[in-house]
């Protein structure tokens, strides 16, 4: 029989309103919360990077493709470039590539009778995907096409719309830079979608169109765009595919990663990882002196009984097992509780949304968002369990100093 064991579950488990028994229920609920917070704040910063992340990705791809141009502005009007087939075949054929489509831009700007909204008209052809930004569509449909001229139809943003007091169906006068001089052309076009990305660079500059109205606008010919947006299979590895397709391209072309065109919005993002890294680092050390300071209590509340236990033979290190073992029970009891809640409220999280951002435009959305990694949670467990594995030496170190003569006096 284990007879440290047996004391420790006895003391641990002890169902008379003792002292200890509310010490260890306060150590397991201090060691439950420390977990849940850890679980919660590595699903909350996952989630959020991820979303942020993935509002950009959807919106232009991994990696973009176009001439190349040392000194040019995220929102600068694109060089033409021309479609070269057997360039974008041999990006296909790379490992992790997922499509390649092609597009332009174009300085604009929309009119009505009360007020003018400034916009970068992107146009986009048949070939286009607008799956991965079926999201972010709140009213009508994406642009249709036309074999035959440039579609006359516009998906403008969801603050683009309240500006100018629009709705899907309304027809928009819309004046586009033309030439060198810069002369503006009118033409009017039909609303048939409106979108929202929560993103202020989206959501007050783009509306998206037919590539062939910048074509004409441009004088370019059908086989002149500005470049192609690549989406890759994996973000991570959205560099190195970089790399390589910057290999296979012309002289004159060159290709860049969204964290390279947008590199604040991704700087912000790693900040994030400051913010998480400091609560987990809190929350570590809470459960550190919260189980230390506990076992601590529980050896000075049971010194008489050490005294006893010593005093009929039992060895200083039969009396080290008995907390180190009830330390064991409030780190499992503890870890298991609060990898409970942590879940159970990532879970309600996903399914019902109910905690949400007080500022939906400084955090780019609503809804917190929650991803949950399973290799962090496991690190999250291992490791309070090796933190309580270590802190659990120095209150059981203080049972061996305790003298039998002196501890059955002690009251």
């Amino acid at each position: 029989m284990n007879t440290a064991l047996f004391i420790a579950r006895r003391v641990a488990f002890n169902r008379q309103k003792t002292f200890s028994r509310i010490i260890i229920r306060l150590a397991v609920s201090a060691t439950a919360i420390s977990v849940a917070i850890m679980i919660l704040t590595l699903a909350f910063v996952n989630g959020f990077q991820h979303a942020v992340s993935q509002k950009v990705f959807s919106f232009w791809g991994h990696i973009r493709v176009q001439y190349y141009e040392q000194y040019r502005a995220p929102f600068a009007e694109e060089s033409p470039i021309l479609k070269n087939d057997s360039i974008v075949a041999g990006i296909k054929e790379i490992p992790g590539i997922k499509t390649v489509q092609a597009f332009a831009t174009k300085s604009a700007i929309l009119k009505t009778d009360e007020s003018i909204e400034g916009v970068l008209f992107k146009g986009v052809d048949t070939g286009y995907d607008f799956s991965s930004l079926q999201q972010f569509l709140t009213v009508g449909r994406w642009v249709g096409f036309s074999d035959s001229t440039y579609s006359r139809e516009i998906v403008i943003s969801e603050y683009t719309a309240k500006q100018l007091r629009l709705n899907v169906d309304d027809r928009i006068l819309i004046y586009f830079f033309r030439g060198e001089t810069q002369k503006l052309r009118p033409d009017r076009l039909t609303i048939v979608g409106i979108y929202k990305t929560n993103m202020e660079e989206y959501d007050k500059l783009y509306a998206i169109g037919d590539l062939k109205l910048v074509q004409r606008l441009n004088d370019w010919s059908p086989d002149e765009i500005g470049g192609y947006e690549v989406f890759v299979d994996d973000y991570k590895k959205m560099d190195a595919l970089s790399d390589e397709i910057f290999s296979t391209l012309p002289g004159e072309w060159g290709s860049k990663t969204m964290t390279e065109i947008y590199p604040n919005i991704f700087d912000w993002l790693q900040l994030q990882n400051t913010n998480r890294d400091v609560v987990l680092v809190v929350m570590i050390v809470i459960a550190i002196i919260n189980l230390i300071t506990c076992l601590i209590i529980l050896v000075l509340e049971r010194t008489r009984m050490i005294g006893v236990l010593k005093s009929v033979g039992a060895t200083d290190w039969v009396v080290q097992k008995i907390f180190t073992y009830q330390g064991i029970f409030i780190a499992c009891f503890g870890i298991l509780i609060g990898l409970a809640a942590g879940l159970g409220i990532c879970y309600l999280q996903e399914r019902t949304g109910f905690l949400k951002f007080w500022d939906e435009n400084a955090y780019y959305m609503l809804v917190i968002p929650v991803q949950v990694i399973w290799w962090q949670v496991l690190l999250v467990v291992l490791g309070t369990l090796v933190v309580c594995a270590l802190t659990l030496l120095i209150p059981s170190m203080v049972s061996r100093r305790i003298q039998p003569a002196k501890a059955v006096q002690f009251r």
